[in-house]
């Protein structure tokens, strides 16, 4: 199988050195180039095609949203990854209207970004798990209720629907281990069954099941 080329966008030369140690240990992920402002980086896209572009969004000249808003029209392909320090809800309400397959935040590059793209890989939407409460306000505040992923109908059990609503909340694999006092690879065979009854397709698509059925309601 081909690598997943990747184009990093930063104006920060010492992040843009981390993101190179963090990616470039990874076999199958290939560094075609480098962007220290959004215009380079929609001239660099625009140059090398790359699968994936690591995009920051504030930049010099044009801003990473503003270089996103342009590469998703004039290359559709290439799926953006968001790498920002900013984590509140006007940033992340503005990455969902933009259509970027991934959004991270800077502190959590090191154990996060690597994840992020090979959900993007999959063709997954890949969203910070401690943002999700921002990402569920959103929906919340929709004038018009999320629709109803496929097959929402199929009946889980407790333990399931108690995955469900942890997943969707942002806990992680191990604190939801520790919550139901069972192992971490159960609690992914759950959301891996999970997954595959509801026909659903990543954590946005879960999060709008758990809305649907009140899950998440405090």
């Amino acid at each position: 199988m081909s690598a997943t080329r990747i184009l990093i966008a930063d104006d920060h030369a010492v992040v843009r050195s981390g993101l190179r140690l963090i990616l470039g240990a990874e076999p199958d992920f290939e560094l075609v180039g480098e962007a220290a402002t959004g215009d380079e980086a929609v001239r660099e896209v625009e140059r090398l095609r790359p699968d994936i572009l690591v995009l920051d969004i504030a930049m010099p000249g044009m801003n990473g949203l503003d270089a996103a808003r342009v590469i998703r029209t004039a290359a559709p392909e290439v799926r953006i990854v968001i790498l920002t320090m900013h984590d509140d809800e006007a940033y992340l309400k503005e990455f969902l209207e933009i259509g970027a397959a991934g959004y991270v935040l800077k502190q959590a590059a090191d154990t996060e970004l690597v994840q992020a793209i090979r959900a993007v890989q999959r063709g997954e939407p890949f969203i910070y798990p401690a943002m999700t409460r921002q990402l569920i306000d959103i929906f919340l505040k929709q004038s018009h209720p999320a629709p109803a992923p496929p097959a929402a109908d199929a009946e889980l059990s407790p333990r399931e629907t108690e995955v469900v609503r942890l997943v969707a909340l942002g806990y992680s694999g191990q604190q939801i281990a520790d919550q139901l006092s069972i192992s971490v690879s159960t609690v992914e065979t759950h959301r891996a069954h999970v997954m595959e009854k509801l026909k659903l397709h990543g954590r946005a698509q879960l999060v709008r099941y758990a809305l649907s059925k009140g899950l998440l309601d405090t």
